[in-house]
């Protein structure tokens, strides 16, 4: 169904590049040292950045060092499956097992790509936490329409346009609130998983794509009031506009990069 092929790459932005994360101790990090103390870190990113995911590597380590870092939550996961249990020396092969983290289950998320980033929590004896809504419980988010609840009424609208936008307009008009439900269903997915692995005096962190994170219309709607959190939108720079201050605390910026006409990707896809 194309529908679901689309959202296994991700809704809001551009599937996972194949590149590896870049240089670990560029400039563009050293918003890292400068984290703020809170309970939950959500930190966002452009799936085709590399430096974004070296951001995330660096955060981890970053927290790991503090004996911060309660647990990783990624969108990158489904809900379920964790690392929790293996031992700081697991091999990779052990810990995409537990995570079910094969090239074909996540042909949207390179283990080339994120590999470094999981395997960073992994050695700090920190556990990796799926948060992503199972596959299996996809269609069921399209048919239920008491997901069009769970955000205020100009949120939904909001959203809904987000779906048709991040999808070039290709989408038949029936299907945008079924996506948009799974985008909701999704955001609640990861803020269960995260609200579940929260300590005293440590930090969940996060990693979704920004679109996940916005605290407008993302994650943060779905957690308790009253609940401290800190959300990082991750962009590069040559993408245009700014988040604004009710979508994220925190804006960090990345060098440009080169221009990829995702539409075009996405009709090749649809067979447009």
């Amino acid at each position: 169904m194309a529908v679901v092929s689309l959202l296994l790459c991700a809704t809001l932005t551009a599937c996972g590049s194949t590149t590896p994360p870049g240089p670990t101790h560029a400039a563009w990090l050293a918003p890292v040292g400068q984290l703020p103390a809170t309970p939950l870190l959500l930190l966002g990113e452009q799936h085709d950045a590399p430096e974004h995911q070296a951001l995330q590597r660096a955060t981890v380590q970053r927290l790991s060092q503090r004996g911060q870092l309660a647990a990783l939550v990624l969108e990158m996961a489904e809900q379920g499956l964790q690392t929790a249990g293996l031992p700081s020396s697991a091999s990779e092969a052990e810990v995409r097992q537990a995570l079910q983290w094969t090239d074909d289950t996540h042909s949207g998320w390179p283990w080339a790509v994120y590999g470094q980033v999981v395997m960073a929590a992994v050695q700090a004896g920190v556990p990796v936490l799926g948060g992503n809504l199972p596959r299996a419980q996809m269609r069921g988010a399209m048919a239920n329409p008491a997901l069009d609840q769970r955000l205020p009424p100009e949120a939904l609208a909001q959203q809904q346009t987000q779906i048709r936008e991040g999808h070039c307009g290709l989408l038949p008009e029936g299907q945008i609130a079924p996506m948009t439900r799974i985008q909701i269903a999704r955001d609640r997915s990861l803020a269960e998983v995260a609200v579940a692995a929260l300590q005293t005096d440590k930090t969940v962190l996060l990693v979704a794509g920004n679109g996940h994170v916005r605290r407008d219309l993302g994650v943060p709607q779905h957690l308790p009031a009253g609940l401290p959190h800190h959300v990082v939108m991750v962009q590069a720079v040559s993408i245009p506009g700014t988040p604004s201050n009710n979508q994220a605390d925190t804006v960090w910026t990345t060098p440009p990069r080169p221009p990829t006409d995702h539409c075009a990707a996405l009709k090749q896809q649809m067979g447009r």
